[in-house]
């Protein structure tokens, strides 16, 4: 009963200065780009079953958003089902535009059926790969697509220039209705199924029952470079990614280009990007190869231990003395036991920041505030008319130094922009556990959780510093954070408790990843910082269930 199933915590930083000066960012010089989603109900058959699925213009998954740096995106949504639904650009900075952010009850309240809204955001110094997808209740197992950033028109990218580029997107799938099962799951406190299958650009391929015909494939040609854009629009789990006798060029991770490394097994957590090149064979190679993605996971949660898996195929070249339709062997990748968490802390800390001249790392050195979160789990009492399954009535919850969240009726943007926050908010969100323990020990013997709509307020331009600590109450295990409106920078990670001490000094302030989402390591810490410079009202939130993700 990990975090992944019951994680409805979200914290948020406030700037109050919503009117800085931002006249640099107000010249609005790249092109506009129009798009219109539909948000329909589509009949899709997965796994020999046939069930409807809530779509962006009867499309799973979703259209791809293209934009170059600089370029403004408009979007209008009409919503043509019964479910509340908002679009969330995950990663996308939301400078000046942070009412285009899209959590539900937190920068706008959710479009009801029969009514449309406007995304309008500008991309400012971004270029890369991200992901859009539906922020609210669990729309998003289907409500997902790709964005690709371009650089600027002449600009080229800082890695050899790909023949092709191929958005790959990781997904999960149910065969149940998802808004049904997680509706029971809220009412009695048990964690929800977990998924039938894990896809590859929404199929599940050979690995599952009557599932041949649903596997994704991807032709490409002998001695060619091709850049995969890879998405983890899971809900729940952390995925291993390989192609059999293969390996990549990681370049870019979450709209950031990255110190190109090499490896033939990438992780990718729920929220993440990675960009890699795939260079391929130089000559026919009369083989097939498995494209396989299965989880990392950690904790004592269960969880979907199966492969998704798609297949790589080389144009068979016209002077070939083989026969068409022969057959050629497939090989299969050797992936990562399911917790192989050396594995996954090691190649976080290969990526890297390109840091340089034209792609510095700014990385903040004075910090004017620093926070201590603890996230994990504990335990929460229910309302007297519902009936929760675990002891005297409860029901396991995620919470961050003690809080969990509490949906507002209001976006809480709305509430602060009108001044009306008194019963929507409060500002005492703590900066530190209000009791120190040992967290990755033995559990204290009170593991209940209070719970609030708390925020965090940041003056403008305020630098931060945040170390945020798993804890082992119900079972230590990674957990994917994401944080809305800013990229931060990944300074630090370890296992076991965080040493205020000793382990600042060991923080890499040169060339640290900078991120929008990333793990927090089972039974460990990891350290971020950022400024603050983007006014609005932003959550940080386990990426893998929430009720506002």
């Amino acid at each position: 009963m990990g975090s992944r199933f019951f994680s409805h915590l979200i914290i948020l930083f406030i700037s109050f200065l919503v009117f800085a000066d931002y006249s640099a960012l107000a010249k609005h010089q790249g092109a506009t780009r129009h798009y219109k989603f539909d948000i329909k109900m589509q009949n899709v058959t997965r796994l020999c079953q046939t069930k409807s699925i809530v779509t962006v213009n009867g499309q799973f998954p979703g259209p791809q958003i293209t934009a170059r740096e600089g370029d403004r995106v408009v979007v209008k949504v009409v919503n043509h089902v019964q479910y509340n639904i908002s679009i969330h650009w995950h990663g996308v900075r939301q400078l000046r535009s942070g009412w285009a952010d899209g959590p539900a009850y937190v920068t706008q309240c959710p479009i009801q059926t029969g009514q449309s809204y406007v995304y309008n955001f500008t991309i400012v110094g971004q270029r890369g790969t991200l992901f859009w997808h539906a922020h609210i209740s669990w729309l998003r197992v289907t409500l997902y697509g790709p964005i690709v950033i371009l650089p600027k028109k002449g600009v080229p990218y800082p890695f050899p220039q790909p023949y092709k580029e191929v958005p790959i997107i990781l997904g999960e799938w149910w065969k149940t209705d998802t808004e049904t099962l997680i509706t029971q799951a809220l009412q009695t406190g048990l964690a929800p199924n977990v998924s039938d299958a894990f896809t590859v650009n929404g199929l599940p391929g050979p690995f599952y029952n009557c599932s041949a015909k649903d596997t994704f494939k991807l032709k490409v040609k002998p001695g060619t470079t091709y850049l995969l854009r890879l998405i983890n629009a899971a809900l729940n789990d952390e995925l291993f990614f390989s192609i059999a006798g293969h390996h990549f060029t990681v370049v870019e991770a979450d709209a950031v280009y990255t110190k190109p490394f090499q490896t033939n097994t990438v992780l990718i957590t729920p929220g993440q990007t990675t960009n890699v090149l795939l260079r391929t064979r130089h000559h026919f190679p009369n083989a097939s190869f498995l494209i396989a993605a299965r989880p990392y996971a950690t904790g004592p949660a269960a969880f979907d231990n199966t492969t998704t898996s798609g297949i790589l195929e080389y144009h068979q070249p016209s002077s070939s003395t083989h026969k068409k339709g022969v057959k050629f062997p497939l090989l299969k990748p050797s992936l990562p036991i399911f917790n192989d968490t050396s594995f996954a802390a090691n190649f976080s800390r290969k990526i890297r920041s390109l840091a340089s001249p034209k792609f510095p790392a700014n990385v903040p050195k004075k910090i004017d505030r620093k926070f201590f979160f603890t996230v994990g789990l504990g335990i929460m009492s229910c309302s007297k008319n519902q009936n929760c399954q675990g002891p005297n009535n409860t029901r396991v919850a995620a919470a961050v130094n003690n809080v969990s969240f509490v949906q507002p009726n209001i976006a809480l943007l709305q509430a602060h922009f009108f001044n009306k926050t008194k019963g929507v908010y409060t500002t005492d969100f703590p900066a530190n556990p209000p009791i120190k323990f040992n967290y990755t020990g033995p559990p204290p013997s009170n593991i209940m959780v209070s719970s609030g709509t708390k925020v965090v307020v940041l003056p403008f331009n305020t630098s931060v510093e945040l170390v945020m600590q798993d804890t082992s109450i119900l079972g230590a295990e990674s957990h994917p954070l994401h944080l809305h409106g800013f990229n931060f920078f990944v300074v630090g990670q370890g296992f076991g408790n965080f040493d205020p001490k000793n382990d600042p000094g060991k923080f890499n302030l040169v060339d640290p990843a900078e991120r929008n989402t990333v793990g927090v390591p089972a039974g460990g810490w990891v350290a971020i910082r950022f400024l603050a410079d983007n006014p609005g009202i932003y959550p940080l939130h386990l990426v893998s269930f929430s009720v506002l993700e």
